[in-house]
């Protein structure tokens, strides 16, 4: 019953925008920091973007700042990952996490983002 799922990815020229969505079941997102990751072909998985419960914190790579925007809608128990100016080094397959320290970890099966003229 416990299920994240992603959605939103596609094939975007670069300059262009998208927006992913982060839908849970099963689960409410209180008390969870959400996090956004992503994993390019052949390269490790790295950190993207996060928001907290508490006061709505949010934090982001250096490499998306100013660019990407994390937020959510309670009442809908979604995540949004906003990514305008999106570049081919975006490309990538998103995940969402939500995470409580060490107690909760939830992943979501990932959404293709490929940034291509």
């Amino acid at each position: 019953q416990v299920q994240l799922v992603e959605s939103g990815g596609g094939l975007v020229q670069p300059g262009g925008s998208l927006r992913l969505s982060c839908a849970a079941s099963g689960f409410t997102f209180s008390g969870y920091t959400i996090n956004w990751y992503r994993r390019a072909p052949g390269k490790e998985r790295e950190f993207v973007a996060g928001i907290m419960w508490t006061a709505r914190g949010t934090a982001y790579a250096d490499s998306v700042k100013g660019r990407f925007t994390i937020s959510r809608d309670n009442a809908k128990n979604t995540v949004y990952l906003q990514m305008n100016s999106l570049k081919p080094v975006d490309t990538a397959v998103y995940y969402c996490n939500a995470r409580i320290g060490t107690t909760y970890d939830y992943w979501g099966q990932g959404t293709q983002v490929t940034v291509s003229s």
